[in-house]
């Protein structure tokens, strides 16, 4: 921004000078609140909030007045506008950029909204006086998007697969951005150049000229960078207001069928027949009699019927030794005369006798 050359004032005016500013004056004052708002790191608040709404007035102030002088025609070219009425082309994108910087969620959708206006307000001059060649933007429907985003764009690239066409159109998009993105760099390094000759005081009019050309050069692909973004948000953030508005439906919860408790009985007719024995159904479940038995350990996996099992066998060891002991008091013959005969048998035969099989 040359401030040389429109002796700009160095503070910011308030609601009461800016009527006794000067035109020149009021656009730059705008123009400066916007570049310290673009590079400063502080924190969107109130202070923020306060610098960008003063910015807006003071640039409406001048647009009003550009409006009354009638300094640009459709009917003229480019040529014929003067040098020191270049700078006020950029009236509208200094607008949109502003607007941009209100990042309140408080009315967002129309914040935006508003800032693409003045975009395509600044594009559309630009275009008619071929400062440079781009593709104007399509308008905005009645729901705030463009007709192209509407058509196919941001919210059906998700709901439709990739075709031949739609790869073919997403690949001239990428290659747009990237050639936009190359023009904007080479602005910025011509524009850093003239500045600094700007400022020095030595530049003619064939340069503050260049200066401001470069200026609305840089703006139209900043423009056209914002007004994509912006009709990316309006779309989300109309979809947002709809996911407001509509009822919040509950999930479905699935239904729990909750187990009545019942009685484990050998067949269903011991059960009609005996019945519970008391007067109340029992409060246990199949499931919580097993959780019930496998933190005590009394299942099968867990080894406790094994060691039943191998006390039943010892049990029934112990019952022959009674049994043979009872016998023996009785004086059983038949028992007595059989254990005689295994006694004598043993002792005329040594242990293993017999058990030769395999062995030569």
């Amino acid at each position: 921004m040359a401030e040389n050359i429109d002796n700009v004032t160095a503070r910011q005016p308030s609601a009461e000078d800016t009527e006794q500013l000067k035109l020149s004056e009021l656009l730059e004052c705008g123009w400066k609140i916007f570049e310290e708002l673009d590079n400063s790191n502080e924190p969107f608040g109130p202070n923020t909030m306060h610098r960008a709404k003063r910015g807006i007035n003071v640039l409406e102030e001048a647009s009003r007045m550009v409006a009354q002088l009638d300094l640009f025609s459709r009917n003229e070219e480019l040529e014929e506008i003067a040098t020191a009425d270049l700078k006020y082309l950029l009236l509208p994108a200094l607008l949109g950029a502003l607007h941009m910087k209100q990042s309140s969620q408080y009315k967002r959708l129309e914040t935006v909204q508003t800032a693409r206006l003045y975009f395509m307000d600044f594009l559309k001059t630009c275009h008619d006086y071929n400062i440079s060649q781009f593709e104007l933007p399509k308008a905005s429907n009645e729901n705030g998007v463009s007709e192209e985003t509407s058509e196919g764009g941001f919210s059906k690239a998700k709901s439709f697969p990739a075709g031949p066409s739609n790869l073919v159109a997403m690949a001239a998009k990428r290659q747009s951005k990237i050639e936009r993105y190359r023009q904007r760099k080479e602005l910025e390094a011509r524009l850093s150049d003239v500045r600094r000759v700007v400022e020095s005081g030595q530049a003619d009019d064939e340069v503050s000229r260049d200066f401001y050309l470069l200026n609305v050069q840089r703006w139209i692909t900043v423009c056209l960078e914002e007004i994509e973004g912006i009709d990316q948000e309006v779309e989300i953030l109309k979809n947002m207001d709809v996911l407001k508005q509509s009822p919040a439906t509950q999930p479905a919860q699935p239904s729990s069928h909750h187990m009545k408790p019942f009685i484990l009985t050998r067949d269903a007719l011991q059960a009609h027949v005996l019945g519970a024995g008391y007067p109340s159904l029992p409060t246990m479940t199949v499931d919580d009699w097993y959780e019930q038995h496998r933190k005590h350990g009394a299942l099968p996996d867990q080894g406790l019927p094994r060691k039943v099992a191998v006390e039943d066998d010892t049990d029934a060891q112990e019952r022959d030794e009674e049994e043979k002991e009872k016998r023996a008091e009785n004086d059983d013959e038949a028992s007595l005369l059989k254990a005689r005969n295994w006694d004598d048998w043993k002792d005329n035969h040594r242990r293993g006798y017999g058990n030769r099989q395999n062995m030569g």
